[in-house]
């Protein structure tokens, strides 16, 4: 049997020049954000708790809790809003097509009865209200000519809703049903977001043109705007409201956030510019805030999310990372193996702590592609798309100068002798090349087309798969390989080998779905009939007292298989990452660890069997 015991979440997915609208649920002190096709509900309080909603055919957009905090509404690019529960297991109640082309935002009314729903569309359709419950449409939206970036709902009867796009306007409709009542323009570029302060009283309209304008929230009329003082230097993005309606939070591509006090009478003046941290790159820009409870939440472009405290604006923020796109592999450190490693094909490099989660990005001068990655204690060896393989010194939390060493042709795989790590095996498409430290001691041309490789941990032999599904057993010595054997069993193209840390046997998979351990002295066959994926076998992981072996397909579920037993005997854990799983580790006899398709990684505790 296994359980989750903890997640390490994915971050918002973001795209430069455009904001994302966040959202929470004040009881439950959880937010909701987008990555892909998953919509991600995190617990501020408790960071290991994350849960994560993956049913949207296509790459959801926004989600918002309804007023109660009982349901979910989330959108996608499609055009299409689900609504589903927040707890026993995300049950779906409802599902519409509402606009033709992708939704940017959405609101519930206050009662919870509707939502309103803006984007882009063909024709007319760009802001669609509706009965959640039934579809049944409440109201026409009429006088946007262009996508509908924000809507907002008013939270207090008289209903009201504002809508603001990349028309530079500002609409305002009465209902329900609503109909079209007036519209502003004092806005110089789009206007991408539009929130109501929490009596009702007012709303706010941020815009690319740097300005944010109050309005009446009964009658939509201009009454006031931030100050220029001290204001925002570039596009303002995302803005929030205080629960006392008093202040509210806007963040910028100006990669600040602001605190605003806003008066009686509807002026804003800068109360505190919140920096955040980071390199002041490109990723730094701020795209998303959300102001919840004490916690004031800032997003920047890279998907870092920062926590500041309302109650101390002085206070450090605490910053929580991860990545945004599939976390292609895992290393743990044999020495400490509660310290995990993962990266994503992106070339971030994050490092975990089992217990407490998120332990910083590794920072590289170098941030190049990463498609094979292997740690030790104190290096990193990568190589990406560009016939380099980097090695990377690591100190504590840092990366040292990094050597890079042309191998002449693209990297498939590679693999350090864990014993004598300055020892590496690169395989390329035609054969082998051995690296001491940042040397190319041999480049050796094996005459078959390579798949998978992997090098003992004492560096004294090889094993290289093929397109053919032959594993082919080199000895080392020196700088050459002697092929001992070639073993068939598999029937097809091997994707992945590993040794068991004993070096007492050896466990391969294929692309046919098909595992295999083998016995390393007889080379003989010691589990067979280890065929329960549906799909290609993309990692592997033995776990370290070698009693069991793991692997992660992309079927989406990891298989562990007690050697001592039959494969029958597999515990499964179905659905473990969205599109697929492609990183796998045992930190130690009871937890393994996956990361896959959907940039999250997760921890399983294994109960032994009765």
């Amino acid at each position: 049997m296994t359980e989750l015991s903890e997640t390490y979440a994915c971050v918002p997915s973001a795209e430069r020049g455009r904001g994302i609208l966040i959202s929470g649920d004040p009881k439950s002190n959880s937010i909701l954000y987008c990555n892909g096709r998953s919509v991600i509900i995190r617990y501020l309080d408790r960071p290991l708790e994350v849960s994560v909603y993956g049913e949207h055919a296509y790459q959801a957009t926004v989600a918002r809790f309804s007023p109660n905090g009982e349901w979910i509404a989330s959108a996608d690019v499609s055009g299409t809003v689900r609504i589903w529960g927040t707890h026993n297991d995300h049950v779906l109640k409802k599902e519409f097509r509402v606009l033709s082309g992708r939704i940017d935002d959405l609101q519930w009314s206050p009662d919870g009865m509707r939502i309103v729903a803006s984007g882009d569309g063909k024709g007319k359709s760009l802001v669609r209200a509706f009965m959640w419950d039934s579809g049944t449409n409440v109201g026409e939206f009429d006088g946007h000519s262009k996508r509908v970036l924000s809507c907002a709902f008013k939270p207090t009867r008289p209903f009201r809703i504002v809508t603001c796009g990349e028309d530079f306007l500002v609409n305002f409709y009465e209902g329900p049903p609503f109909k079209f009542k007036q519209s502003q323009r004092y806005h110089s570029n789009f206007v991408n977001c539009a929130r109501f302060s929490p009596d009702g009283s007012k709303f706010i309209t941020v815009s690319s043109d740097k300005k944010g304008i109050i309005y009446d929230g009964k009658s939509g009329e201009k009454i006031g705007e931030l100050s220029s003082e001290d204001g925002h230097k570039g596009s303002i993005y995302a803005v929030s409201w205080s629960l006392d309606g008093r202040q509210v939070l806007t963040v910028s591509a100006d990669k600040s956030a602001k605190v605003w006090e806003i008066s009686e009478e509807g002026n804003g003046k800068v109360k505190k510019t919140l920096a955040c941290p980071g390199s002041g790159g490109v990723d730094d820009m701020l795209v998303g805030c959300l102001w919840q409870n004490d916690d004031l939440v800032t997003v920047s472009l890279g998907g870092t999310i920062n926590l500041f405290s309302a109650s101390d604006l002085d206070k450090p923020p605490l910053s929580l990372s991860g990545h945004m796109k599939n976390v292609t592999s895992l290393a743990v450190l044999k020495n400490n193996p509660k310290v995990i490693l993962s990266s994503s094909y992106d070339g971030l490099i994050v490092k975990w702590t089992q217990g407490t989660g998120y332990g910083g990005r590794l920072e590289r001068k170098e941030n190049t592609q990463i498609k094979c990655f292997a740690a030790v204690e104190e290096e990193i060896v990568t190589s990406g798309f560009d016939n380099k393989v980097w090695r990377i010194p690591l100190q504590e939390d840092q990366c040292g100068e990094a050597n890079s060493i042309d191998i002449g042709s693209q990297p498939k795989d590679l693999s350090l002798a864990l014993l004598s790590p300055e020892l590496a095996l690169v395989s390329t498409d035609t054969g082998v090349v051995m690296l001491r430290g940042s040397k190319v001691v041999s480049t050796i041309n094996l005459g078959f087309a390579v798949t998978a490789s992997t090098i003992a941990a004492d560096g004294s032999e090889a094993i290289i798969g093929g397109q053919d599904g032959k594993l082919h057993i080199y000895s080392v010595s020196g700088d050459t390989l002697t092929e001992e054997a070639a073993l068939e069993k598999h029937r097809g193209a091997i994707t992945v080998i590993r040794y068991s840390p004993d070096l007492s046997m050896f466990a391969s998979g294929d692309v046919n779905r098909e595992a295999v351990v083998w016995n390393r002295v007889s080379r003989e066959v010691k589990v067979k009939n280890m065929l329960y994926h549906t799909a290609r076998i993309n990692c592997l992981a033995w776990s370290p007292d070698n009693s069991m072996v793991g692997t992660g397909s992309l079927d989406t579920c990891v298989i562990i298989y007690d050697i001592s037993k039959p494969a029958s005997a597999r515990v499964t854990i179905k659905g473990a990452h969205l599109g697929g799983v492609y990183g796998l580790a045992f930190t130690d006899e009871y937890s393994i660890v996956s990361s896959g398709e959907d940039a999250c990684i997760r921890v399983w505790k294994l109960m032994p069997q009765q």
